[in-house]
Formats: structure tokens, C-alpha cells, sequence
């Protein structure tokens, strides 16, 4: 799977792809991500990419144009692949991002364009004109889409086949609809909290069941809203 995004801080994304299980994903050749600059693409003289809104109002809007080349440029470089290409917008108003959402996205076979919008957002005919799917992380307001559009590929890059151990996905949160149950590890004793005896017992039925009710309990408690679903 390929990720091209079209951004103005190409920057920002260095630590993102040198790092943890999107660092191996890319080795192993599981998926890989270019950054483009969209500034790249501006005829401006002053490498403007942003201009006052038609109509008056506060901020900037990203040009129709050099997006546009931007949005051309990195379709033509994924022509060749026989994959269908989805181009992404991060946007307040797009549907917001979930585990089903995530992994609809990660089954897709195609590649993505992904759009990070700054300061007002971008020139509205993009969208049309490109039948961009707009993408949201939650309803609170970002400075830009980048890191929205590397939570999004993180989300999805650990859902593809290899880029992380497969039996990790089998009992994480929201794989079944609940939350993960609480996990513990070494020491049995940390100040007199002791681990659940029934996850030293060997019993794995019980342990199962165990497991089971906590996820229930961990759900009722912070995200009850699950349950209703």
C-alpha cells in the first residue's frame, strides 16, 4: 500500500517513518510513504500558497491551483500501479475515524492521497472536482492536518497482513466491540497489589472468561456508549 501526502510541513513526517512498527512496515516493504511538498507547485512569486477567502472572513484558504498540480503530480506517479487510488482530505466535517473505519480503509485495495489542510482549509472545487473523501480524528480543531493524516496511516498500516505480530490484533481494543481488559506483567507484587490469581492459575477457560468480564466492566466504566451499539 502506498501513502503519498501533500503537505506544507514535509518535516514533520521524518520521525513518523523513522520510527517503531512504521519504520519496519516500510522495510519489509508492506507500504510505503512520500511526502510532497504542495508549495512546489505555486507560481506565485513569493511561494504563496494561501490567499484571503472570496466573501471576506478571517484566515487563509490553500489555492485551488497549486493543489491541484500537487493532487496531478502524485496521481501520475501511482499510474502505473494497478491499485485504484483514494485521495484522502483531514477535515473537521468528514466522517470521524474509528476501528471499523480503520480497518474498511486497510482491506481497501488501493493507494492514498492524503490532503493536510491548513489555516482555513483548502479551495472547496478540490473536493469536487477530485471526489475527495474528507476524514476526521475527533471533533476538536488542529493547526494543520498532518498529524491527523499520521494518526490515520498509523491506524492503518498496523492493520495490514505482517506489519505487526498477528495474534496483537486477535483481543486489542474495539476488535469486538469492547474495550481491552486490563493487562499485568512482572512484578507479582507492586506495593501490595497483587496480580489476579486467576492469571497464574494455567486454568485457560477461566482466564478466557475472566478476560471476558473485565472487558465488560472496563467498558460499562469508561465508554458505555459501546455497549448501546
Amino acid at each position: 500500500m502506498r501513502f503519498i501526502v501533500l503537505t506544507l510541513f514535509k518535516e514533520m513526517f521524518i520521525p513518523f517513518v523513522e520510527t517503531s512498527i512504521i519504520k519496519r512496515a516500510i522495510e519489509k516493504g508492506i507500504c510505503s510513504i512520500e511526502t510532497i511538498d504542495i508549495r512546489d507547485f505555486t507560481e506565485d512569486k513569493h511561494n504563496r500558497v494561501d490567499f484571503p477567502p472570496y466573501g471576506g472572513g478571517s484566515g487563509m484558504v490553500i489555492s485551488a491551483e497549486p493543489l491541484s498540480k500537487a493532487i496531478d503530480y502524485a496521481l501520475d506517479k501511482l499510474k502505473d500501479d494497478l491499485k485504484e487510488t483514494k485521495i484522502l482530505y483531514m477535515s473537521p466535517r468528514g466522517r470521524v475515524l474509528n476501528y471499523n473505519i480503520s480497518k474498511e480503509l486497510s482491506a481497501s485495495d488501493c493507494n492514498y492521497i492524503i490532503i493536510c489542510g491548513h489555516y482555513e482549509g483548502i479551495d472547496e472545487r478540490i473536493i469536487e472536482e477530485y471526489n475527495v473523501e474528507e476524514l476526521s480524528i475527533g471533533d476538536y480543531v488542529l493547526t494543520g492536518g498532518e498529524l491527523a493524516s499520521q494518526v490515520v496511516m498509523d491506524s492503518i498500516i498496523r492493520l495490514l497482513p505482517g506489519a505487526i505480530t498477528e495474534g496483537s490484533l486477535d483481543e486489542e481494543s474495539h476488535t469486538n466491540g469492547l474495550l481491552e481488559y486490563p493487562q499485568y506483567t512482572k512484578p507479582y507484587d507492586f506495593r501490595g497489589r497483587l496480580v489476579p490469581d486467576v492469571l497464574i492459575s494455567g486454568h485457560h477457560k477461566n482466564i478466557a472468561e475472566y478476560r471476558k468480564q473485565e472487558s465488560i466492566r472496563i467498558t460499562k466504566k469508561f465508554r458505555p456508549d459501546l455497549l448501546d451499539k
